[in-house]
């Protein structure tokens, strides 16, 4: 509907902007540590946390030390922890078997977080990558991702999660008709109290280069993942593709990348049919703290800049690897 204003003087929109006070009323959207979801990546190792060197801040650490994490989560109003396992390259093959092993690695700190952290919730992701030997969210034949075997091998590795107590799963995988195959196991073997937070619109992006460094896939991939993941040129087909998850049984969609795809979360958002949440992915995140060391950006300001543009842009939530640091500074008031 268009609206016409008053000519100035009558019509002065700084009144609004004049104090603090004033600007917190009117405000149209607001960031709490409520909003976020903090990514967390595990290893094997009982040491110290190992640095991921590009992105500086953020380390793999050990299950002991994922279960500090997740207190510190609790403790900052943090709702949720992703786990991504960064497994040993020996147990990674092209059947990708140790997906659905129930002591794998992602397993095991699932079930140390749910035991001593039992307030937080725990998300792990359905998608073959991180077991892979070929890198891929699916099984590789003969150079093609094979849909169909895939969805075998997804819902026993969703299966293995929530036994695990995962109270929410994140297929990633972009495989056709696995949030259908997924609901209908988790279903029928008694764990419908699962969310599934569906990677519905997840492009074949750029920016995820240092998350593949995070848990080791960068060396393995073979070729790449645009037959199977969004072109970014393509807004529609990422509507489709959420609209079709929750046809099947997500509970809640996310938009991957984030920042370079505010666009589809509004317009995801604007349709009402879920819960619509944004991953600012690892590529983002490098940006903003290597252009804060280097003196360029107000580290500060610019996260919680960031994180409220997806709120504006109709999201309910974020995983942000600067979780912890964004709940301290708004924590802080």
């Amino acid at each position: 509907m268009q609206t016409s204003f008053p000519p100035f003087p009558v019509h002065r929109p700084r009144r609004l902007r004049a104090r603090e006070a004033i600007r917190r009323l009117v405000s149209e959207n607001s960031l709490s540590a409520s909003d976020l979801i903090w990514p967390v990546f595990v290893h094997e190792n009982e040491g110290m946390p190992i640095p991921v060197s590009s992105m500086p801040g953020v380390s793999r650490l050990s299950i002991g030390q994922v279960v500090d994490a997740a207190q510190q989560a609790a403790e900052l109003g943090i709702p949720a922890i992703a786990l991504f396992p960064s497994v040993d390259s020996s147990l990674k093959t092209s059947g990708c078997e140790e997906a659905w092993n129930p002591e794998n690695l992602a397993n095991r700190a699932a079930r140390a977080v749910r035991l001593a952290v039992p307030a937080i919730e725990v998300m792990l992701d359905v998608a073959l990558d991180p077991y892979n030997s070929d890198g891929h969210d699916g099984l590789l034949r003969n150079g093609e991702i094979l849909n169909d075997e895939t969805l075998d091998c997804l819902e026993r590795q969703a299966l293995c999660h929530a036994e695990a107590g995962a109270t929410i799963l994140g297929p990633s995988d972009m495989m056709d008709g696995r949030i259908a195959r997924i609901r209908s196991a988790l279903e029928d073997h008694g764990h419908d109290g699962v969310v599934i937070l569906s990677y519905a619109s997840k492009f074949a992006s750029a920016f995820y280069g240092p998350f593949r460094d995070a848990v080791g896939s960068m060396g393995t991939l073979k070729g790449n993942k645009s037959t199977y993941q969004i072109d970014p040129g393509n807004s529609d087909e990422a509507v489709r593709m959420a609209m079709r998850d929750i046809q099947e049984g997500a509970d809640a969609v996310m938009v991957k990348p984030g920042m370079p795809y505010l666009d589809i979360c509004r317009r995801i958002s604007d349709l009402g049919a879920a819960p619509t949440f944004a991953y600012q992915v690892s590529g983002e995140y490098a940006m903003i703290r290597h252009a804060a060391d280097k003196g360029c950006l107000d580290l500060e300001s610019v996260v919680l800049e960031s994180l409220l543009a997806f709120k504006r842009a109709g999201c309910v939530g974020i995983l942000s690897y600067f979780a912890p640091f964004a709940a301290g500074l708004l924590n802080r008031g």
